[in-house]
């Protein structure tokens, strides 16, 4: 009893602060931390939704990459920021996935973050070499099931999005990929084109020019439905894999404590940036949408990490990875 009238006489001593906080926040340009290397889909994803929250906050959204340890060392650099606004973090599906696959993690996913809200999906695709010679997802299963392990699945590593949607795909059809491992998405996508391993996932962003030349085959986009910049490619339910539904979705988070005055103005900038005209064009371009208001908000991004942490934990442990 004693520690809930302490909380509660401190909460009231910070409210006014927290008031004059959002009075004159953001005073100065705001930095979204993006724990991945520059030019990578998270990144693109983070400039133009910071340009488009720039636009409400009347104030830059500088964006920094932080990289290393899948993520984890951008994540925690904002986990142990300043609480005041102006230090965010726009992470991926592995906000979800970490705690499964490190085990000395040095930030609790949920309770060390004040959610803002969730911004966009991002369907991954299931693309194969050009030359492979099964036609559709259908022929391509049973050719992994017949040939067992010798089939090449392109993997970037530890909590990767290529990772992640290999052990879907691998959960949902029960087969069997022998992985080879890339330092990132490029490499991987490259090595597809040369024909060099058989099959990659990966996030719609990166496939789909060379989908459209016909440079790499495109098997099933794991989408509720099809896209218009790949039309002839179906979804992973058309193509008769309904339980192949993994997308790499991002979330806007922001250190514990910040006050809710502030969260509140994020929340609203968030929405806003996510009718802009300029950020649906740019978005539709990369073969993703921003998501429903309805599902930019705390208490939608709370609950759909927690699922998430919960899906992804099951699917990793099934898979035998052990945490590093």
């Amino acid at each position: 009893m004693k520690s809930v009238v302490r909380s509660l006489i401190l909460s009231l001593l910070l409210f006014p602060c927290g008031l004059a906080m959002a009075d004159d926040y953001p005073s100065r340009p705001v930095t979204m931390i993006v724990p991945f290397s520059a030019g990578g889909p998270g990144d693109v994803i983070a400039r133009i939704l910071g340009n488009a929250m720039s636009a409400t906050l009347k104030q830059s959204v500088v964006i920094e990459n932080v990289v290393g340890a899948g993520g984890t060392l951008g994540t925690n650099r904002v986990a142990k920021a300043a609480p005041d606004g102006y230090t965010l973090l726009l992470m991926h599906v592995g906000q979800a996935t970490a705690p499964a696959l490190y085990a000395r993690l040095p930030f609790d996913p949920v309770g060390d973050f004040a959610m803002i809200g969730l911004v966009t999906d991002v369907p991954m695709i299931l693309v194969a070499r050009p030359n492979f010679p099964a036609k559709d997802l259908g022929e391509l299963i049973a050719r992994i099931r017949s040939e067992g392990d010798k089939i090449t699945f392109g993997n970037v590593g530890l909590g990767s999005a290529s990772q992640l949607c290999g052990l879907m795909f691998m959960s949902a059809t029960d087969t069997k990929l022998t992985p080879i491992y890339y330092k990132g998405g490029g490499p991987a996508l490259n090595d597809v084109i040369a024909g060099h391993i058989d099959v990659y996932c990966d996030p719609a962003t990166g496939p789909t020019p060379y989908i459209q030349s016909g440079t790499i085959k495109g098997y099933a986009i794991t989408s509720k439905k099809r896209v218009a910049t790949l039309p002839d490619v179906p979804t992973s339910a058309e193509a008769g894999a309904p339980e192949f539904d993994v997308t790499t979705w991002y979330g806007l988070y922001a250190p514990h404590g910040t006050p809710k005055p502030v969260i509140d103005l994020l929340v609203g900038a968030l929405q806003t940036a996510l009718k802009d005209p300029t950020l649906v064009n740019r978005f539709a371009e990369l073969s993703m949408a921003p998501v429903d208001a309805e599902r930019a908000t705390p208490e939608a991004l709370e609950a759909f990490l927690k699922a998430e942490i919960g899906k992804w934990g099951r699917i990793i442990k099934a898979a035998g990875i052990e945490p590093q």
